[in-house]
C-alpha cells in the first residue's frame, strides 16, 4: 500500500474537451436564430406601416371577373392577416414578395403579391388568388 493521495480532478477538468466546442455551437446556433427572428421582424414591421401594398392590391384584385365569380368581393386585409402570412421585402425595400389570408364573401384563400416601389408608388409584377377549398388558383396579374 502506498501513501499516496488520491486528488479527485474537478468536473471542469474531467470535462473541458467537450465543453469549449458545445458553448461554441450554443452560441453560434444562438446569433443564427437571433439574426434570422429580427430579419422577419423587420420585414413585418414594414408590411404593417404599408398599408397602401396591400389596399391596391386588393382594389385590382376586386375589379377580376373571375375572383369575382368564384371568391366574391374581397374584404380589406386586417393586420392579424398580415403578421399570419409571410413576407419578404429586398432591394433596399423597394421589392417585396408577399403572401396574406384573405376573405372573400364566398370563400378565403391567400394573395400572393410581387411589386417594386419606383418612385414612392407600388407597381404589381404578379398578383395569385390560391384557393383554399377547390385547390385552385386565379392569377389576377402576370408580367413576368
Amino acid at each position: 500500500m502506498s501513501n499516496e493521495l488520491a486528488v479527485k480532478k474537478t468536473w471542469l477538468q474531467n470535462n473541458r474537451k467537450w465543453l469549449l466546442p458545445t458553448l461554441l455551437g450554443i452560441l453560434l446556433c444562438a446569433c443564427f436564430f437571433t439574426s434570422t427572428i429580427a430579419e422577419d421582424t423587420t420585414s413585418i414591421i414594414q408590411a404593417y406601416s404599408d398599408t397602401l401594398l396591400y389596399e391596391k392590391a386588393i382594389e385590382k384584385t376586386n375589379k377580376n371577373r373571375e375572383v369575382l365569380a368564384v371568391i366574391g368581393r374581397i374584404e380589406p386585409i386586417d393586420k392579424l392577416s398580415i403578421m399570419e402570412g409571410n413576407v419578404v421585402y429586398t432591394n433596399h425595400n423597394n421589392s417585396v414578395a408577399t403572401t396574406v389570408r384573405i376573405i372573400g364573401v364566398k370563400e378565403i384563400g391567400k394573395i400572393d403579391i410581387i411589386a417594386h416601389k419606383m418612385n414612392k408608388e407600388w407597381h404589381y409584377q404578379k398578383i395569385t388568388i390560391r384557393l383554399k377549398k377547390q385547390k385552385a388558383t386565379i392569377n389576377v396579374l402576370d408580367q413576368e
